[in-house]
């Protein structure tokens, strides 16, 4: 298992449009070979921003860097660009590789 995740400082008063863009966006994430799940995550709140994170499952590295290079990844960050004034910085991501997964059975 792979998790991929970016962290966003969303500029205070854009969290309604940040979670808009995210929700309205086609992603192509469900159609995608390894693809297991996406989660947006909205985290603290700080002076100036709201902190959040984007995180996607993967069956492996390998899946989500096949999807890095894929036409699905370029149409899904196509607009990326144009939400720049909502952010603070540029998103950081965090690449995770699973060492132990506990499930609920």
């Amino acid at each position: 298992m792979y998790i991929a995740m970016n962290r966003f400082k969303v500029a205070k008063g854009s969290e309604a449009d940040f979670e808009t863009v995210w929700r309205e966006r086609d992603s192509h994430l469900q159609d995608l070979p390894g693809f297991v799940e996406f989660h947006l995550l909205r985290g603290p709140e700080r002076e100036d921003h709201t902190l959040y994170a984007s995180h996607t499952v993967w069956e492996s590295p390998r899946h989500f860097e096949d999807w890095t290079r894929s036409d699905a990844f370029r149409q899904a960050h196509a607009n990326a660009g144009n939400h720049r004034p909502t952010y603070l910085g540029r998103p950081e991501f965090e690449g995770f590789e699973a060492v132990q997964v506990i499930t609920r059975e």
